[in-house]
């Protein structure tokens, strides 16, 4: 696991390098074409208003001449030449300011190809040479110079300027290592020749520089600062572990002082092993944080002390800081869009607080509207908060960073389609929550009967409604399911109208009808939760083969106690029956009098009371 672990941080730190270094590539060509294209647009300039000075010169030269040569009775052509002579002066200083100061611009924008062959920078070059770019020509200056550090017998007093017909060259032995053209001096507004004599000066120094700084003596003084950094790396290592092994020691013997463990309500959320344990492992990790740190400011100095890496230590700096001033200024960029995120927020939270006071105030009765009623008050504050949030994620989605890029929008989209896969009942459940809820079948309490299932309404959410039965059993019921199916509601109308229990009994053709009714009615009165301002009745419901079904019905207002009720009823009427001597065949009981007992149980049987035998009587024919 662990391998597996380093060898994809190692594939994903491989990619980034080497990702970065094509940006890196990329970006710098990018910059150099257009250097190069700013170059030659600075370099046409130059040479125009060159062009166009010359050009002027010449003019006024002439003018001047004919001024000359002209006698003194003229006058008239004389004043003509004059004014020529200032209208070119006049339009040669406004030319000359538009030049100067695109020139300017130009300039400002355009740094020319860097010449560092040994890391620093010796000058600049500007224009190009023949087919050569600017860039181009650094890179051949580089090289050459590089070669000539690496000669054993250089020799300074060689590399030296040399005027051929139209440039100046800067040469070594036989090598030219550079040409100063007119437009090298044009650009810097200089004579070619002290350009090529201060380029030359230069080349000859920064040779000389980098052959002393990469003698043996000054190699064995590097090495002996890089072993000393080391060795102050090793010991601020060593401190550093030593230092936290110290504090691990001290945490250990006073654990039952600093670590008490962590309680929330009463509820112990850490214990003390625990919450010592977190303690070790934010040590570790501040600790490997801290190294890493050292690590990261000790490799620069390393980089820095030998010529040849000190780029490397220039790119970690620059790689570190890079992405520090990109977030800095991401985040200075985002500020807008956040704040107005952040302002978008609040009110929707503050209309959310809204909306529960609201419905507070209408579901404890404080606050009534008219037709509207109070168990409507949670679920409609629930559906409203539900679309403030929606609306708020709408309206902030345009602010949030990347949501206008491609990866984010087919994000979205892969995550809209999982959801309406993946939500078709949990939304149809949802609304026949909804449905539920407005057409009222029934509130928390009431004892209903959905399907097979009887119970008391414990909760009512928009995905389910929970019942409890007379066994205690809670059963979840899909509000989708409840919305298809039928529900009976037996604490609707208990109140108002009294709920009617009913049972049924068959008893024999044998019995008087009337006194049938008159002990079921006396039975219904006698039994505990029925009511007695409201008379109970009896109804006949069935003619059967062997009996007569009644069927006895008494108002209660205690819908919750049906079970325990029915249990009485049926006691009553056992009791008030075999009290009557009469027998109960409900459903159906087959006796044969031959002598055997009677059902009714002994103690409502006359003390004398014998089974009567079975006879048969015989008529004989005479």
């Amino acid at each position: 696991m662990k391998l597996s672990i380093v060898l994809f941080l190692t594939a994903v730190l491989t990619t980034t390098v080497i990702r970065t270094f094509a940006q890196t590539d990329s970006s710098k060509a990018q910059q150099d074409s257009i250097t190069n294209t700013h170059l030659e647009q600075t370099t046409q300039l130059l040479r125009q208003n060159d062009s166009l000075v010359k050009a002027d010169a010449a003019e006024r030269n002439t003018l001047l001449q004919q001024i000359e040569s002209l006698k003194n009775d003229n006058d008239k052509r004389k004043q003509e030449l004059q004014q020529q002579l200032r209208n070119i002066d006049q339009t040669d200083s406004l030319r000359k300011v538009k030049q100067l100061e695109r020139i300017k611009q130009l300039k400002a924008i355009t740094n020319g190809i860097p010449v560092a062959p040994f890391q620093d920078t010796l000058f600049r070059i500007y224009n190009r040479l023949g087919a050569q770019q600017p860039s181009d020509r650094a890179a051949n200056i580089e090289r050459k110079l590089q070669q000539l550090e690496h000669d054993p017998f250089f020799a300074a007093d060689s590399l030296k300027p040399a005027a051929n017909e139209n440039n100046v060259d800067i040469i070594y032995n036989d090598i030219i290592l550079m040409t100063v053209t007119d437009d090298d001096a044009l650009w810097l507004e200089r004579d070619k020749s002290s350009v090529a004599a201060e380029y030359a000066a230069i080349m000859r120094k920064e040779i000389l520089l980098q052959k002393d700084q990469n003698s043996l003596k000054n190699v064995l003084i590097r090495i002996g600062w890089l072993a000393l950094i080391l060795a102050i790396f090793g010991l601020i290592v060593y401190g550093i572990n030593r230092v936290f092994k110290r504090i691990r020691i001290r945490l250990i013997k006073r654990k039952e002082e600093y670590f008490k463990g962590v309680k929330v309500k009463g509820y112990a959320l850490l214990n003390q092993q625990k919450q010592l344990g977190l303690f070790y492992s934010a040590l570790k990790i501040i600790r490997i944080v801290l190294i890493l740190f050292i690590f990261y400011i000790t490799l620069p100095l390393i980089f820095s002390i030998f010529p040849w890496t000190k780029g490397i230590a220039d790119k970690l700096i620059d790689w570190t800081l890079s992405p520090i001033k990109a977030i800095l200024a991401g985040v200075l960029q985002y500020l807008p869009k956040l704040l107005t995120i952040l302002v978008i927020y609040i009110v929707t939270r503050y209309l959310v607080r809204l909306v529960n006071y609201l419905a507070a105030e209408i579901a404890c009765g404080n606050l009534q509207i008219k037709g509207f009623y109070a168990d409507w008050a949670m679920p409609t504050a629930s559906g409203i908060k539900f679309l403030l949030y929606a609306f708020m994620f709408v309206v902030i989605f345009p602010y949030l960073p990347g949501s206008d890029s491609k990866i984010f929008q087919g994000v979205s989209v892969f995550l809209g389609i999982l959801f309406s896969l993946g939500s078709s009942s949990a939304i149809s459940n949802v609304v026949a929550g909804f449905v539920i809820t407005y057409m009222r079948p029934f509130k928390i309490g009431d004892r209903i009967k959905i399907g097979d299932i009887t119970g008391d309404v414990i909760e009512k959410t928009l995905l389910v409604t929970r019942l409890r039965t007379i066994k205690n059993e809670e059963i979840t019921v899909p509000n989708a399911s409840v919305l298809n199916g039928h529900t009976i509601n037996f604490t609707s109308s208990s109140k108002d109208l009294g709920l009617i229990l009913h049972t049924t009994v068959t008893i024999g053709y044998d019995v008087p009808w009337k006194q049938v009714q008159e002990l079921l009615i006396r039975a219904a009165l006698a039994t505990d939760g029925i009511l007695k301002d409201r008379p109970p009745f009896v109804l006949q419901t069935a003619l059967n083969d062997f009996s007569v079904a009644y069927e006895i019905n008494a108002f209660t207002d205690q819908s919750h106690k049906m079970a325990v009720i029915y249990s009485g009823l049926h006691q009553q009427i056992q009791d008030q029956f075999n009290a009557a001597g009469i027998e109960i065949m409900s459903p159906q009981y087959h006796a044969h009098r031959d002598g055997s007992a009677s059902t009714i149980p002994a103690d409502y049987l006359p003390k004398d009371y014998a089974p009567q035998p079975f006879r048969v009587d015989i008529n004989k024919q005479p």
